[in-house]
């Protein structure tokens, strides 16, 4: 029979006693393992507060994302076919996006009209070319110069959303809510950045999109062809609320609309958003 060799452990002040080579190797084993323990609860620990550092400016947190966003680096994600449906739908928005305004179009001033006249219904409107325009925030007396860097689609955008929602729409219009800056953003003018911003963050000029949210608004255009134009109210919504948040005035716009697009940028790379009502921002709309 073989005996297990014991070694001798010089006595300490407090006690005198041997210890067993196993039960050596079983105490180091378990130091390990709760250190490698210590290690990862130590990294959660830092993604949770990581996490809550970034929590959006509304009612949902950020915590789902952790879990659900580990493979979006992956280079699968852009290898994502596209359904008939959603390539349909895509290229009918991008010959929306290649529109330009045109003063001289007749749809094109009943639209500009018709965005008036929910606007201030009870004012009559002078002329396509009035000072009046300003109080809507324009940046001159003829709102057609605006247009330039955007194009229809951004007429487009502020007339669904002032139609589709028109408390929220005349809400910020009329900066009602919250403690507002002397020097607030023009309206009218954020609208056009806003619609601008969209267009660049999911890469809709190209033949198909190459970012993680510009391919999950695909998705999302799937299920609902009105998907953009309802991005842009929660994006304007968004924007408002980070506005406030910021405690910005008229020289910081910049800035918030970068805050903003690196929120949505967040939302539309969670895994769990499925319709364009999944995302955590459009509850902004329903206060």
């Amino acid at each position: 029979m073989r005996f297990r060799r014991r070694r001798q452990c010089f006595p300490s002040c407090s006690s005198l006693h041997e210890v067993d080579e196993d039960e050596i190797y079983w105490r180091r084993r378990r130091g390990d393992e709760e250190l490698e323990w210590s290690h990862s609860s130590t990294h959660v620990i830092l993604k949770l507060a990581q996490c809550f550092t970034n929590a959006m400016v509304g009612p949902r947190s950020w915590i789902v994302g952790i879990f659900n966003r580990s493979g979006n680096k992956k280079n699968d994600k852009f290898q994502y076919p596209l359904s008939p449906l959603q390539e349909e739908r895509l290229q009918r928005l991008q010959d929306r996006i290649h529109i330009p305004y045109d003063e001289m179009c007749i749809e094109h001033q009943e639209a500009l009209r018709a965005l008036w006249d929910v606007a201030f219904p009870d004012v009559e409107l002078k002329g396509l070319i009035s000072e009046q325009w300003k109080e809507m925030g324009w940046q001159g007396a003829n709102p057609s110069t605006d247009f330039r860097g955007c194009g229809f689609i951004s007429l487009e955008n502020l007339l669904f959303f002032s139609r589709t929602f028109p408390a929220s729409f005349r809400r910020l219009l009329s900066k009602e809510g919250g403690n507002r800056a002397t020097w607030e953003y023009p309206f009218a003018v954020a609208g056009i950045n806003i619609s601008y911003m969209l267009i660049q963050m999911l890469d809709l000029k190209s033949a198909k999109p190459k970012c993680i949210p510009g391919l999950n608004f695909m998705r999302l255009l799937g299920e609902n062809e009105e998907a953009f134009d309802i991005l842009f109210c929660v994006t304007f919504e968004l924007m408002d609320a980070q506005w406030l948040a910021m405690h910005a005035s008229y020289m910081e716009f910049n800035e918030v609309l970068q805050v903003t697009r690196e929120q949505l940028e967040r939302e539309l790379s969670l895994e769990d958003i499925h319709r364009i009502e999944d995302l955590p921002a459009y509850n902004l709309l329903l206060l």
